[in-house]
Order: structure tokens, then C-alpha cells, then sequence
């Protein structure tokens, strides 16, 4: 009973990761497109990334400490952030230069909490793999976040700079996925 729950959250990563990298190319095909017609599809992946962190928060409820709740927290945003761009898409092109920031640094720092897990199952390579990623992603997070009208304005580099971390993230996420297969 509990390898089902256990496949089915792996497979789940595994789905995040193939999203974000299917995003982060056409991203990088389309950079131009960043604030018009990828809105909905930002949307979808934020909602799809939210839920797959509030199951993470489901699966380590049980265990105390910072993570647990740090993944429910991310969740919810990612949740709020995917629902506000999938209704309202006009207001979306507006405000993505304040949401995505926040969507990265959230979701950074709920993969930081976790990295740990990473390092006790003696996996180095993914384990320096993920912290540098992360941590990335956390300096371009607050970059665009203390400067919004320059990352409005600069979109086009920045939607290459996104693609390739959202890339990135994208293998880190199946990365995952296959690291909980064999973590049992």
C-alpha cells in the first residue's frame, strides 16, 4: 500500500520535471513570448508545482522540522500564483515580473529545505547538483524581485536566463524522481 503512494509521488516528479523542461525550451525558442502567450502556461506549471509540493508536505507531515512546512507554504503560493494567472491572463502580463519572482524563491527555498535528505542518502553528485541550482535560482528570484521593471523591461535576456534555469530545474526534478525510486 504504501509503494503505491510512494510511485505515485515519484511519477509526479517525474511529470514537474518533464514540464519545466518543456517549458524552459519553448521559453528559450520564444522569449518574446514571455509576457503574452505563456502566461496560461506558466499558470498551468505554477498549479501543477504547487500541488506537487503540498503532496510533499502530505508525505512529511509526520516528520518535524522546517521542511514539511516550508513545502505547504511554496505549495500554496505556487497554487495562488497558477489560479491568478489561468483566470485573469491580462493582469498576468503585468504583475508576472513580481510573480515569478516570488514563485522561484519560494520553491527554491522549499528544494534548499530538502537538500539535506539528498546528502544523507549519499548521492554527492545530485546532492551539489541541486544546492547550485537552487541557490541560483534563489539570487535570480531576488534579483528580479528588487528590480521588477527591469526584469519587465529586459524580458527578452531574461526569458533566455529563465529558460535555461527552468532547464535546469527540470532535470533536477526527474533527478529527484529517480533518486526517491532507489531511496526506499
Amino acid at each position: 500500500m504504501e509503494m503505491k503512494k510512494y510511485s505515485g509521488f515519484v511519477w509526479m516528479e517525474l511529470a514537474v520535471g518533464a514540464l519545466l523542461i518543456l517549458l524552459g525550451i519553448f521559453t528559450f525558442l520564444r522569449p518574446g513570448s514571455l509576457l503574452t502567450g505563456i502566461v496560461v502556461i506558466y499558470g498551468l506549471i505554477a498549479l501543477i508545482t504547487g500541488v506537487d509540493d503540498i503532496l510533499t508536505y502530505i508525505r512529511l507531515e509526520k516528520y518535524t522540522g522546517f521542511a514539511p512546512l516550508v513545502s505547504l507554504i511554496s505549495g500554496i503560493l505556487s497554487v495562488m500564483c497558477g489560479c491568478m494567472l489561468l483566470l485573469y491572463p491580462n493582469a498576468g502580463k503585468w504583475i508576472l515580473s513580481l510573480l515569478f519572482p516570488i514563485w522561484f524563491i519560494a520553491h527554491c527555498i522549499s528544494r534548499l529545505a530538502h537538500v539535506y535528505i539528498i546528502r544523507m542518502a549519499g548521492q554527492k553528485f545530485f546532492y551539489y547538483f541541486a544546492l547550485i541550482i537552487n541557490i541560483v535560482g534563489l539570487v535570480l528570484g531576488i534579483l528580479m524581485f528588487f528590480n521588477p521593471m527591469l526584469t519587465f523591461m529586459t524580458m527578452r535576456f531574461m526569458g533566455y536566463v529563465v529558460a535555461v534555469y527552468l532547464i535546469l530545474l527540470g532535470i533536477d526534478s526527474i533527478m529527484a524522481a529517480l533518486d526517491r525510486k532507489d531511496f526506499r
